[in-house]
């Protein structure tokens, strides 16, 4: 009898999760009708992401200077600004749709590896872009002052925690791990847009909560 070839880690996480092996990914752009701006989009598994920060110039927004700066990692945006920034068809990624993207990568351990960019990380913090998502480390901005570009990505949740707080997922330089944390809304953020799932007829999208 012809032997079979020892279960790989994927397959072993189909078999035991009942997730997905990831398979390849589909590459394409979006043009931005308020301003122009042309992104990368990628789909990854069943969500359709950019492949880059949104770099939308409106209020509640900043540039981490020089402005350059946002042609690369983006602009920063408070959580209130984040909700309505992502152009039409788009929204702020809910945690469940971050941890989708996560799992789909092979989870929080590992995902940051497979999802930075190849460059642009400080102190070789590089991944390996396995799909597509280039993650590049923005840093994050408050009250006048900026931070961590170069060493740390951090993007807003549309989920809330509380009154004054809400979640946003986070990448490091010194490790491939990916996690999760609230913050004060008022803290400037990145925002990565997810595309619209087209809802069967008669169901409205929900409350976020």
């Amino acid at each position: 009898m012809r032997s079979r070839h020892p279960i790989t880690p994927q397959e072993h996480r189909e078999h035991v999760h009942g997730l997905p092996v990831p398979t390849k990914t589909v590459k394409g752009t979006f043009t931005d009708p308020r301003d122009g701006k042309v992104y990368k989009t990628v789909k990854i598994g069943k969500q359709v992401w950019f492949a880059e920060n949104l770099n939308f110039d409106c209020e509640g927004s900043k540039c981490y200077s020089p402005p350059k700066n946002a042609e690369k990692y983006g602009r920063l945006y408070d959580w209130e600004t984040a909700k309505k920034a992502c152009p039409s068809g788009w929204h702020l990624p809910s945690n469940e749709e971050w941890d989708g993207l996560v799992d789909f990568a092979g989870g929080e351990k590992i995902a940051g590896k497979k999802l930075k960019a190849e460059s642009g990380w400080n102190e070789n913090g590089n991944g390996t872009d396995d799909y597509g998502f280039s993650a590049l480390p923005g840093g994050y901005g408050f009250s006048g002052c900026f931070g961590n570009i170069g060493s740390y990505s951090y993007w807003w949740s549309a989920n809330e925690d509380n009154s004054g707080y809400a979640y946003f997922w986070y990448m490091h330089y010194q490790d491939g791990k990916v996690g999760r944390h609230n913050n004060n809304k008022s803290y400037l953020h990145s925002v990565r847009c997810v595309q619209d799932k087209v809802l069967p007829k008669g169901i409205s999208r929900g409350k976020k909560k």
